[in-house]
């Protein structure tokens, strides 16, 4: 299997890893859900961990692959704000931890960056 084949394969993977994470231990994402954001933390931390569940098996479908992977993106640029609350809350933990927080920030943009290119190579799929 090329790379390029596996690309949407693992992306799709990281997604359910991460929503599987969010229902099984939502009491470590509640603490990042921004206060500003109306309702429960657990109901943001339930449904962020839905949506990458559905975003992952749209990623792993052929048929969907596109459209989830360009979902894909949008939801990566739409949960940063949760990743700058998360540095900014442990900017007085222990340096791993800190760096850690920080660490997520840049990392972002590989991931939007990745779904694009899982959603461009997806239009080449029959």
């Amino acid at each position: 299997m090329a790379r390029s084949d596996r690309s949407p394969l693992l992306l799709a993977g990281l997604l359910a890893a991460a929503g599987a994470a969010h229902l099984a231990r939502p009491a470590s994402f509640d603490r990042i859900v921004p206060a500003s954001l109306p309702g429960r933390a657990r109901t943001w931390t339930y449904a962020s961990g839905a949506v990458e569940l559905a975003l992952a098996a749209g990623v792993a479908l052929p048929r969907t692959r596109r459209t989830a992977a360009l979902a894909t993106a949008a939801f990566f640029v739409g949960v940063f704000p949760a990743n700058v609350k998360m540095a900014v809350d442990w900017r007085d933990r222990p340096a791993p931890l800190r760096t850690a927080a920080i660490g997520r920030l840049p990392l972002q943009l590989p991931l939007v960056l990745w779904a694009r290119n899982v959603a461009r190579n997806g239009e080449r799929q029959p």
